[in-house]
């Protein structure tokens, strides 16, 4: 990641040190919220004189405004139109007040973005319109939300208004590839997770590759959220999965039946794979509706439909840690 040194400059004019500036430009563009801890780990500073002084011109320029919350303690809150100016950033609705739930999200997102700081995110709406469209991606495929104002008004449609961390990754690739995540709310709600991907979809299957990374505090959804996942994305997007899933079905019903002699060494092999493979709820109704005369091939080859072109999809989950940073001593800190 890169800061244009002319957001660093407008920063600094407020009386911000360069650190201070930098930061508060990751807060305003990807969070809008921060926590204490955050702001120190940056830094690598300790509760002292130079926090004090932070907190100080925070509130005397009215940046920001302190929220206390009965079980999430204190929360800053970066609101100030005329900062987010200074820095192109006057429309984001991260200076906007919010609910809790969404404000730990916020933190989280920061958390990511902070331990993060190496990679190439495209920060803005704009920066993501500018990418996709340059990339001949219509831009009716693009997840957005219409917003109606004044009945004399013109809807207004904004695009990414989940403001998700979106980065171009270079790992493994010859060219960047868009990487997308999700941050996991801190009460899990897979149905939530479920819409969001549906939402993305219709983007998906413009791009021939793209990763996504499923970013929460605890792994104890990992599993469940990559079968959703696989069965809503990444086996819809191969080729041909009818032709496997077929292929599963008939091995699995020959096995069912006690019909051993006719499955080979091979199909089993293949049926172990494609058993996690099509582990999923969905592929099991299908089954059941396959085995029992319900459901044709040819209807099972329509719900999982075919595409030309075969996506690389690359699914990754991370537990997200509350940012550490380097702390170093200093004499006016101690």
């Amino acid at each position: 990641m890169t800061i244009a040194p002319i957001h660093i400059q407008a920063l600094t004019a407020f009386g911000y040190t360069e650190d201070e500036a930098r930061f508060l430009y990751l807060v305003a563009t990807h969070s809008g919220y921060f926590v204490a801890r955050q702001f120190l780990a940056f830094t690598g500073a300790h509760w002292g004189k130079r926090t004090t002084l932070f907190w100080m011109k925070l509130h005397t320029n009215e940046h920001a405004r302190t929220e206390h919350f009965p079980k999430s303690g204190v929360v800053y809150h970066l609101f100030a139109r005329r900062l987010y100016r200074q820095i192109g950033r006057e429309n984001i609705r991260n200076r906007r007040e919010h609910e809790i739930q969404f404000i730990h999200r916020r933190i989280a997102i920061l958390d990511y973005v902070l331990a993060n700081q190496h990679r190439n995110y495209l920060e803005t709406e704009p920066d993501k319109l500018t990418y996709f469209c340059g990339h001949n991606i219509p831009s009716h495929v693009l997840p957005s939300k219409t917003y109606h104002g004044q009945p004399t008004a013109q809807p207004t449609v904004r695009y990414f208004v989940d403001k998700f961390p979106l980065f171009l990754d270079v790992d493994g690739s010859s060219s960047p590839v868009a990487t997308f995540s999700y941050v996991q709310a801190a009460e899990a709600n897979l149905g939530e997770f479920v819409r969001h991907v549906d939402t993305y979809l219709p983007l998906f299957r413009e791009l021939p590759q793209f990763g996504f990374l499923y970013l929460a505090r605890t792994d104890s959804h990992f599993a469940k959220a990559k079968e959703l996942f696989d069965s809503l994305v990444t086996i819809p997007l191969e080729s041909n999965p009818a032709d496997d899933l077929l292929r599963y079905f008939e091995i699995r019903k020959a096995w069912d039946l006690r019909q051993y002699a006719s499955v080979t060494d091979a199909d089993l092999i293949f049926r172990n794979q494609a058993k996690s493979r099509f582990a999923a709820e969905r592929f099991e109704h299908l089954y059941r509706a396959w085995k029992a005369g319900r459901l044709a091939e040819a209807e099972i080859r329509g719900e999982l439909g075919s595409n030309a072109v075969r996506h690389t999809v690359r699914f990754r989950a991370e537990v997200l840690r509350p940012f550490a940073g380097k702390r170093e001593d200093s004499e006016e800190e101690r």
